[in-house]
């Protein structure tokens, strides 16, 4: 049995009397005080994230652009310098082995943001398709921590820290899925306009050793704009909300891309990537769709969705009663045949058959 991991704000939540859950073998906040206060927070004002747990890797050489077009499922030899792409990692049958978020930081350099839990099958993964190419990949997850910055106050907050200085491109013409350089307390600081949550927000990446101080300036002057620290429970709702796939549920090694709703992701008139051959799914296979429902009770993740006669037809992958809309919903694999809504469904919650409604994603959807 290994060690639980802690990222380098452990203190900071410990003094903040956060509640810790494992999440991928770390030990991560769930909540500070309360997940609908958390969540409500970041609708309306903002909310601060430790992120630190996310494995990150650089890919640098004069073939970069080329190998990620051959490792992963998107075309990322066509990404701009200063902008940042959704892309797959698929194994050799097409199945997802992580969903990840890379950032062009130069004609020859890249950097990939992964979900924690699979850190070391993507490390893997890259290191094994570098072939002849000319580039080097590299784990530098230890070397940094990550700290998202999300709600519709995050960017008056972040133009306001005191020590966040040399702001490559002005605050507000920095662009979503694009990143800026910037420098904290004279140290290189990365500031990506990304986020898991539905709102507008940045994710800033800084050497481990300054995460402290940097949380610290953040949350000072965060406070006259109702920014509250925010655990893995509102991130769960915040992302549902949104329609975000999370690595686990939605998406897993079993699953092709266009089940989940991402074939868009895949760029399959490249003439060589890894997985190309298996990404088209089975005959039948379920396909995922989100759910809307009435009153209180929820479905959870591994609740069955049913006919009205109770045969099973799905299963449910993210539920929660939505704090924003007052409603139930949730994200479920259900078969092809009922995917349009033509068939009435119901969510079987411990025995009782919850009427739901197949609705578009996302839930919600922020005001520009």
């Amino acid at each position: 049995m290994t060690d639980p991991r802690y990222t380098p704000l452990r203190e900071r939540h410990e003094a903040l009397g956060a509640s810790f859950t494992d999440f991928g073998g770390w030990q991560m906040p769930v909540r500070y005080t309360s997940d609908l206060a958390e969540h409500h927070a970041v609708r309306a004002s903002a909310g601060i994230f430790d992120i630190s747990h996310m494995a990150e890797f650089t890919i640098i050489g004069a073939d970069a652009g080329e190998y990620l077009d051959y490792a992963l499922a998107g075309r990322l030899s066509a990404l701009a310098v200063g902008k940042a792409k959704y892309s797959l990692l698929l194994a050799e049958d097409g199945g997802i082995i992580d969903d990840v978020i890379v950032y062009r930081l130069g004609d020859d350099d890249f950097l990939i943001i992964s979900n924690a839990g699979n850190r070391d099958a993507v490390r893997e993964a890259l290191l094994t398709r570098t072939t002849d190419r000319e580039v080097a990949v590299e784990d530098v997850s230890d070397d940094y921590a990550l700290i998202a910055v999300q709600g519709p106050n995050a960017e008056a907050i972040l133009a306001g820290t005191p020590g966040i200085d040399d702001v490559s491109i002005p605050w507000a013409e920095q662009k979503y899925y694009a990143w800026a350089t910037a420098v904290y307390n004279g140290k290189p600081l990365l500031l990506a306009r990304t986020g898991y949550t539905g709102e507008d927000g940045f994710e800033l990446l800084v050497a481990a050793e300054d995460a402290a101080a940097l949380w610290d300036a953040v949350v000072v002057a965060g406070a006259e704009h109702g920014l509250v620290p925010a655990g893995l429970a509102a991130r769960d709702t915040l992302r549902l909300e949104a329609g975000m796939p999370l690595y686990g549920h939605e998406l897993n090694r079993d699953t092709k891309p266009a089940q989940a709703g991402l074939g868009r992701v895949v760029v399959s008139d490249k003439e060589s990537f890894v997985g190309k051959s298996g990404t088209t799914p089975a005959e039948g296979a379920r396909v995922l769709v989100g759910l809307a429902a009435e009153g209180r009770r929820a479905g959870r993740a591994e609740y069955a969705v049913v006919t009205e006669d109770g045969a099973v037809i799905g299963e449910i992958t993210s539920g929660a009663l939505s704090p924003t809309l007052g409603h139930p919903i949730a994200m479920a694999f259900v078969d092809p045949a009922v995917a349009e809504g033509s068939v009435p469904l119901f969510l079987d919650v411990r025995g009782t058959k919850i009427p739901a409604t197949i609705t578009a994603l996302p839930f919600y959807r922020r005001k520009k």
